[in-house]
């Protein structure tokens, strides 16, 4: 690689690191995430997701306005073939304070669950009771997941697709047992962003041969559903986790989340008033527009361009 290149690969890694670091931020700002004091145990996978957090809150330790501490869990379900080396030897590499928890699920999943049928749900509870007993063994205040912005769009959709529910991951929440703090400093984090940060980084991604890799997941289903969304509507994917922080319940149907049967004449304080008769008003540049989602839609507005020039080239040479 050319000097020219190192310079311009590290230009964009800063400029990366810089939107992951302000999107944590802004997470753990908005949601009250992390308190002087607490001690967070990062959930740490061995994928790109985990290993992004892990990067960005040690970064932000070094400059936050509160002291915390970091300890990161990594789970060993006993896959067959799990490289049980690799995480030990970054996380001594550099020099954070860790613990690996060895467990068989793998065997417990594959003897409870028949051939073919998915293996997700039963591995998730198995998992979540093991970190929460090693959270409290630990001491952890804050347990950290990996989870992003797609991730808990992937979940509204699949909730209401499948569920009948309008509901998503929520950015912290208390555990069901509870005795823990559950916090997701990626909620503000794109995934692509996170993709090129993590291959940018070169970690050492270990890749889930238990559920992550089945065929014909609902929520894969969702996922390509949102991705061609983004390539196609540029804006589309920011401007409905906008919508996420926007929730108007008196113009939704949840009787139990808006009291509709008190709604009198002489009720002049509902959320936007009345647009019963009123036309929808639809933005001509998609709320929560970002610099990234412009500069898409202007490779896809020149994509399209360079397609009619063709097309007229096409019709030019079939009339001569």
């Amino acid at each position: 690689m050319s000097h020219a290149a190192q310079a311009k690969a590290q230009y964009n890694l800063n400029k990366l690191h810089k939107r992951l670091r302000r999107g944590v931020g802004q997470a753990i700002s908005d949601f009250g995430m992390i308190s002087e004091g607490d001690k967070v145990m990062v959930c740490l996978s061995g994928g790109k997701d985990s290993y992004t957090m892990l990067d960005i809150l040690l970064n932000l330790q070094q400059a936050a306005p509160v002291n915390f501490s970091i300890i990161a869990v990594n789970l060993d379900q006993k896959q067959p073939g799990f490289p049980a080396e690799v995480l030990p030897n970054y996380l001594n590499g550099i020099g954070v304070d860790y613990r690996i928890v060895t467990e068989d699920t793998y065997s417990i999943v594959k003897e409870k669950v028949p051939e073919g049928k998915t293996t997700c749900s039963l591995c998730s509870r198995l998992r979540r009771g093991i970190l929460y007993r090693t959270a409290k063994e630990l001491g952890a205040t804050k347990i950290a997941l990996g989870h992003h912005r797609d991730d808990m769009l992937e979940t509204l959709f699949l909730n209401m697709f499948y569920g009948g529910k309008l509901k998503s991951m929520p950015p912290k929440l208390i555990s069901d047992n509870g005795e823990h703090i559950v916090i997701r400093p990626l909620a503000y984090c794109k995934e692509k962003d996170i993709e090129k940060y993590a291959q940018a980084r070169q970690f050492p991604i270990i890749p889930c041969n238990l559920c992550g890799s089945q065929d014909g997941l609902q929520r894969q289903v969702i996922k390509d559903m949102l991705q061609d969304w983004d390539k196609r509507f540029p804006g589309r994917i920011e401007t409905m986790f906008q919508a996420m922080q926007n929730v108007v319940p008196s113009h939704l149907a949840d009787k139990n989340l808006f009291d509709f049967a008190a709604i009198s004449k002489d009720s002049h304080n509902l959320v936007e008033g009345d647009t019963a008769f009123d036309p929808i008003t639809v933005p001509t540049i998609p709320v929560g527009f970002t610099d990234d989602a412009e500069t898409d839609l202007d490779n896809i507005t020149d994509r399209h361009r360079q397609s009619e020039l063709k097309q007229n080239e096409l019709k030019i040479v079939q009339l001569g």
